[in-house]
């Protein structure tokens, strides 16, 4: 996967990694410590130093995408898997990068922009464009919906993505909407929606798994 893909992998980690250039940059207007990590309701509770937050996050999130493009190229079932679904595996650490960091420095720079807000944006995007690959996620051990009833059925894998994908869509567009709702609703809204989004698939793969061995009419 890493060798078919070297030129896209060497791409996203440049992209991951243009933070730190920013950094660098910016670094004489930078505070000592740098807010790094905010609450549900979108205000600042954990800080870092300066260094580790222009190159210590990018770098952390380096090596997590390298490990899970290698992690998902030593799956064999990926083998045969829709390229579309494995290409967008290598976008998720980029995005991240440049929007935390893009987050952080703005914070750090005195204009803390709504992260709870801007995070909901983000999500619903991200969950929408997912939504829209997963029916074509074929079965594998390291992406989608891995649960025994799916990785032990292929039929049940089909159908739990299907609707787990329409789900997730749907899912998405709501947390698009609940960026604009207010400030008052979104620490609740949230996981709301993302429990739907998780739970009705595995009830459904379960409910499947027993209506196949004929334990349900």
């Amino acid at each position: 996967m890493l060798k078919k893909n070297k030129g896209l992998m060497i791409l996203t980690s440049v992209i991951i990694l243009l933070p730190v250039l920013a950094g660098i940059l910016l670094w004489d207007r930078l505070p000592e410590t740098v807010p790094t990590h905010w609450g549900i309701d979108g205000t600042p509770d954990g800080w870092s130093s300066r260094p580790v937050a222009v190159f210590g996050l990018p770098l952390f999130l380096l090596a997590i995408h390298w490990m899970g493009v290698w992690l998902t190229g030593q799956d064999r079932r990926n083998r045969n898997q829709n390229e579309k679904v494995l290409q967008m595996m290598f976008w998720i650490a980029p995005v991240i990068s440049l929007f935390g960091m893009g987050s952080t420095y703005a914070a750090a720079l005195g204009q803390p922009p709504r992260i709870d807000r801007l995070a909901l944006l983000l999500l619903g995007i991200v969950f929408t464009i997912i939504g829209n690959y997963l029916p074509k996620c074929r079965q594998n051990d390291t992406i989608g919906i891995k649960i025994v009833w799916t990785l032990s059925d292929e039929e049940n894998w089909n159908a739990t993505h299907r609707l787990a994908g329409k789900l997730w869509v749907i899912g998405g567009l709501l947390l698009l909407l609940c960026a604009f709702l207010s400030g008052t609703a979104l620490p609740w809204v949230m996981p709301v929606v993302l429990g739907i989004m998780v739970v009705i698939p595995i009830v459904y793969s379960w409910w499947f798994h027993r209506k196949q061995k004929g334990e349900i009419r």
